[in-house]
């Protein structure tokens, strides 16, 4: 039962400083902090319960995604959940739209960003008070099936240097077999001759895709890449840099990928994803969610369970990435059994961190940055 009206929304800057490890690190990105703009909301409501909810970073920036909740804060305090609940749409275009803050733009970027955050907590609030995990909510909506299993698929990242790419194919593929699928990420490191010309030379080690080969802006490019490549049976995945569902409607349109991305927090959190898990189906392309960072792997299985369940009801050539890492600072982290996501059973979103760990990483006053801080700047 839908209950109370939000009476306080925090926001916390929580960073874990993974670029000491080189952890997360690509072409494009060398030295990322895996970090997120933490918000918890709460009503007043007797029951307690409070939503919690992140949007995925790198580091610096976060306080620009901090900046930006506040400044939708009054948006949300003193609104009624039920309310929020029945019209998630308007409540959408609100939070996208607000006439101060559109000009820094409308469904994308820093305030695309936040909306993510804040409908994430509410979501994940929702689901708390109906005693249900996000993928049991939208499945009772609809209707209901089971899942799946199967670690076969592995991925490489390229783009940096021909040779070493080459190198590095050759020993998993070697190690792999040829019986498993391998996939090969580029992070938008390439132009568009380039990427074809590159991935002509890295087809001999029969990868099922090339990830964000261009821009993630550039769809007529991605369109051209994806007509030279498929021949080749090379498949072209993206979408996790994607900043709304007209995006995502004209990457379809124009054929240019294979494989669709959806992002649980680059886009507008569960509402405008389900549009997007919506078009995919029509155009009977799988989705093969981006994970890893910071709660995406919490965030992005309530997804992928839903779509199997209501609505592609299939598995064919469908995978969700899985990074090991940062769970454990989750109190309900994702589950894994047989290289499969075991769907959570707790109720919300699975986006609930613990206490502990947001005050020790909180930027800047948390004891992790306390103690690097000074230490960087020596």
């Amino acid at each position: 039962m839908v209950r109370g009206r939000i009476s306080r929304l925090s926001v916390r800057d929580v960073r874990f400083p993974t670029s000491l490890g080189g952890h997360g690190a690509d072409a494009m990105h060398t030295d990322p902090d895996y970090s997120a703009a933490y918000v918890v909301i709460e009503t007043d409501a007797e029951d307690g319960i409070k939503g919690c909810g992140i949007t995925f970073t790198l580091g610096k920036g976060t306080e620009v995604v901090v900046c930006a909740v506040n400044a939708l804060a009054h948006h949300v305090l003193n609104k009624d959940l039920k309310d929020i609940v029945g019209d998630f749409r308007g409540f959408y275009r609100q939070l996208t739209s607000d006439g101060q803050l559109r000009w820094i733009g409308p469904e994308k970027g820093v305030v695309h960003l936040a909306t993510a955050a804040v409908l994430n907590a509410v979501w994940d609030l929702w689901a708390k008070q109906e005693g249900k995990p996000v993928w049991k909510l939208l499945v009772d909506m609809l209707c209901a099936q089971a899942l799946k299993d199967g670690w076969t698929r592995f991925k490489v990242k390229v783009g940096a240097d021909l040779q070493d790419d080459m190198r590095r194919c050759q020993i998993i593929r070697d190690m792999i077999g040829p019986e498993k699928t391998l996939m090969m990420d580029a992070n938008q490191r390439w132009d568009v001759p380039e990427a074809v010309e590159w991935m002509s030379k890295l087809a001999k080690f029969k990868p099922l895709w090339i990830e964000e080969p261009t821009s993630p802006d550039d769809i007529l490019g991605h369109a051209t890449i994806s007509k030279a490549l498929v021949p080749l049976g090379i498949g072209i995945a993206t979408g996790e840099q994607c900043h709304n569902r007209v995006i995502f409607k004209q990457l379809l349109q124009a054929k240019a990928l294979q494989f669709l991305q959806i992002d649980s927090c680059r886009l507008g959190s569960v509402n405008e994803n389900l549009s997007v898990l919506l078009m995919a189906k029509k155009f009977e392309i799988p989705v093969c969610p981006h994970a890893g960072g910071v709660g995406l792997c919490e965030l992005v299985q309530h997804l992928i369970i839903f779509d199997y369940i209501s609505v592609s009801a299939s598995l064919e050539n469908r995978v969700c990435e899985y990074v090991d890492h940062l769970h454990e600072h989750f109190k309900y982290p994702v589950m894994i059994q047989r290289a499969s996501y075991m769907p959570p059973k707790d109720p919300g979103y699975s986006t609930e961190m613990k206490e502990e760990s947001v005050k020790k990483h909180q930027y800047p006053d948390g004891e992790v940055w306390k103690k690097l801080l000074p230490a960087q700047e020596n």
